[in-house]
């Protein structure tokens, strides 16, 4: 069973069709919106400060997300990926981006929407990535500009594709 747990009376809150795999944890001020998945090995951990999550992001395998006590909260936007063992701390996150996997979000970044932090790539302490941009590196800086295919080919591919396999989990958890 999914380690979900309050901290100072602020407890985790969900959205509708959300799936929360056996063993992901969340604690906390953390409020996440409609259709969300919280993978295996995801920690969210709301417990020095607030974290918040639009619809449609997957938090997947191994991913942490966390945030600075009395300082900076984390926000995360509508249809965001955070790839496999990625930490995304005290930043805001803006819609339709993908956050790839192993890559390291640090305090204060602002990743604006259309846009991709490319796999095993650090954002140092208050980066901004631009709109539409793809961020790659260590530290990370920006590549190159997305196109419009490459929008809708990966970052919505990626989004819609983790909300299907949130529903095989649904489908086998309801015929239990």
């Amino acid at each position: 069973m999914a380690f979900i747990y309050p901290v100072l009376d602020k407890h985790p809150k969900f959205g509708t069709g959300c799936f929360i795999a056996p063993n992901a944890t969340i604690v906390g001020d953390v409020v996440a919106g409609n259709e969300c998945s919280f993978w295996f090995n995801a920690v969210v951990r709301g417990d020095v400060n607030f974290i918040t999550l639009g619809n449609k992001v997957n938090v997947q395998d191994g991913a942490i997300i966390h945030c600075t006590f009395q300082k900076n909260p984390t926000v995360i936007g509508n249809n965001v990926s955070i790839g496999h063992n990625a930490i995304v701390h005290g930043c805001t996150i803006m819609d339709d981006v993908l956050i790839g996997m192993g890559s390291i979000i640090m305090d204060r970044c602002i990743v604006h929407s259309n846009s991709i932090v490319a796999a095993g790539s650090v954002l140092l302490e208050g980066t901004v990535v631009e709109e539409g941009s793809i961020y790659a590196g260590v530290p990370a800086k920006k590549v190159k500009d997305i196109s419009k295919e490459l929008i809708h080919g990966e970052i919505d591919r990626i989004a819609n594709n983790y909300l299907k396999y949130s529903s095989w989990f649904s489908e086998i958890n309801a015929a239990k």
